[in-house]
């Protein structure tokens, strides 16, 4: 790819896939495979940069930056992570609204690698199945913990609650702020970025009215 070309996208969100793109052998090796040769790969890029790695302080950074890479920050590529979302059948028969706000995201930029932090903000109207309240966090930190864009992190965690819930009336929005845009480029240090995706009875604007108010009311 053309440098000109890696730019202007570094600069922009391209939503190409709805999954997270992966090879197909994504997961032959093992977790300790992987950090091996990320420590060896980082180990020369901090060379190239001109830092001496017999330093005591620096020695060991890039088998901690490995280990951070496979076990904390991306351990969301890997399914085998994914939370059990254990579902309960709607016996008493609740079907209002029920929302789930401020939740954490601790995520990256898959453009720079750099930190996307901020909240998801969740709400159901059940049918014959709810779930268990940090099963919603737990879902939203598994997809966070992986490479991202904000666009694709709000549908993957729609989906995923509407198959599990088997209802379309979910509405997700997150809130973020992005350290590729704070931290490099144009460097604005107080903007955020919302995105918003529903399905169901949010299609109706007084329900996703009813859903913000409820927000605004903290």
């Amino acid at each position: 790819m053309k440098k000109e070309l890696i730019e202007e996208i570094g600069d922009n969100h391209i939503l190409t896939n709805i999954e997270t793109p992966l090879l197909s052998n994504a997961f032959e090796k093992s977790d300790e495979e992987k950090i091996e040769n990320i420590q060896r790969y980082f180990s020369k890029i901090m060379q190239e940069l001109g830092l001496d790695l017999k330093d005591e302080s620096l020695s060991g950074t890039p088998y901690r930056f490995a280990k951070m890479y496979v076990k904390e920050l991306f351990y969301g590529l890997n399914p085998i992570n994914k939370p059990k979302l254990s579902t309960f059948p709607n016996k008493y028969g609740y079907k209002k609204m029920l929302v789930e706000q401020d939740i954490t995201i601790d995520s990256s930029c898959e453009h720079h690698f750099l930190p996307i932090t901020g909240h998801a903000h969740i709400g159901y109207v059940p049918n014959e199945k709810v779930i268990g309240l940090s099963k919603i966090n737990r879902l939203v930190d598994y997809y966070s913990h992986r490479p991202q864009v904000q666009e694709r992190l709000c549908l993957q965690i729609l989906n995923d609650l509407q198959e599990t819930l088997n209802t379309k009336n979910v509405i997700v929005v997150l809130n973020a702020k992005h350290l590729c845009v704070s931290s490099r480029g144009i460097k604005d240090k107080d903007s955020s970025t919302t995105t918003i995706e529903f399905g169901g009875c949010f299609e109706d604007i007084e329900n996703r009215n009813e859903f913000f108010l409820t927000l605004n009311k903290k």
